[in-house]
């Protein structure tokens, strides 16, 4: 369930009782059936796919930093089930479930982080810098916070050019402390642009907590600062998420109006595949494996009954063997050649321009 700025606070809609939530949810499950075993689908699909991209890396396939979505499946289903496929997406580095929710095959996906030539970004952009211009996903970044001025400026494009176009640009909780999200929330509020803003809080900047490290833990208050509507939804329920999120692109589509939303998605595993998580307690990841939104929605589907154990097998089974046959397309796929490595320095030609490499001479004799 979202907490917006014009809502009242969770705690208050919490005490109608869990019973009461629980005979909502399975009426709202029924009803809606195709739709919430499309949701659980794309959530395996990416449970399966970082499952697979842990072990690739342990095999030194996937070279570099690699950052998984493990956790946060039903944050990335939910939020991407609001978009239309021309909307634009940002994104940072923990990308992997987005692109694969923007409609990108999985083999592609994989073979980028195999850093192989029929990857999304050529095998050249690898796990954290994914672009498909087709696929309106305009970046993976590793820069904390790079994201955000380039999506406001696309907001900005958007908005000179018309239309209903919205832009999404996501980022970790960390980010909402650097300067370019209060400069960029600022100036989309100031020019009315059709963005919308969504802070993924794992409760983690790295292995520092949230409390720890903000003076207002509960970021979807800063957009109050800006005069912005903001909300907070449970990242673990797929429905909340999708909710909250055809709000704000609603609003930002047919208002051309900025917003904040924030979900709270608790990763499963550390900040990255060679983070063990020490800084967690035994109790801490007993916690999050109760609350793994992926097992939480499978017992909802079948209490509901609107999803067996034999159908949830079936699709276990599929999207498992869709998963292997992008490792397979991956591991075959050749690497890019050496003489590409500028061929996307720039958009267009670029008079001068440096193409020596390391070990090239200065000049030629």
């Amino acid at each position: 369930m979202a907490e917006t700025t014009k809502a009242k606070p969770a705690r208050t809609r919490a005490a109608r009782g869990t019973a009461a939530r629980a005979r909502t949810r399975a009426q709202r499950t029924t009803a809606e059936g195709a739709e919430l075993v499309a949701h659980y689908r794309q959530m395996l699909l990416i449970r399966r796919f970082e499952e697979r991209a842990a072990r690739a890396y342990t095999e030194a396939k996937i070279g570099g930093y690699c950052h998984l979505n493990l956790g946060e499946e039903a944050t990335v289903v939910g939020l991407m089930s609001a978009l239309r496929p021309t909307d634009y997406l940002f994104t940072n580095y923990r990308e992997h479930g987005y692109a694969l929710s923007k409609g990108i095959e999985p083999r592609r996906v994989m073979a980028e982080l195999y850093g192989r030539s029929t990857g999304v970004s050529k095998g050249w952009g690898g796990s954290m810098h994914m672009f498909d211009a087709e696929a309106r996903l305009l970046g993976g970044y590793g820069i904390v916070g790079g994201q955000l001025p380039l999506a406001t400026g696309a907001a900005l494009a958007v908005s000179y050019k018309g239309g209903d176009d919205v832009v999404m640009c996501h980022m970790g909780e960390g980010t909402a402390a650097i300067g370019a999200f209060h400069e960029s929330l600022n100036m989309a509020a100031l020019w009315d642009l059709p963005v919308v803003f969504v802070i993924i809080n794992n409760g983690l900047g790295m292995g520092t907590t949230v409390e720890n490290s903000a003076a207002e833990p509960e970021l979807w208050r800063r957009g109050a600062a800006y005069r912005m509507d903001s909300a907070r939804v449970d990242g673990n329920d797929v429905v909340a998420v999708h909710e909250a999120a055809k709000i704000a692109v609603e609003r930002a589509r047919t208002e051309s109006k900025p917003y904040l939303l924030e979900a709270t998605s608790l990763r499963l595993k550390g900040h990255s595949v060679v983070d063990p998580a020490r800084y967690r307690s035994k109790e801490e990841k007993e916690a999050l494996k109760a609350a793994d939104p992926l097992a939480r929605m499978a017992l909802e589907l079948e209490e509901a009954g609107v999803l067996s154990l034999e159908e949830r097998e079936k699709i276990d089974a599929e999207v498992t063997a869709e998963v292997e046959d992008a490792a397979a397309f991956a591991d075959q796929s050749p690497h890019p050649d050496v003489s590409t490595l500028f061929d996307y320095t720039y958009a267009t030609p670029v008079e001068g321009e440096l193409r020596r490499l390391p070990a090239d001479p200065v000049f030629q004799a």
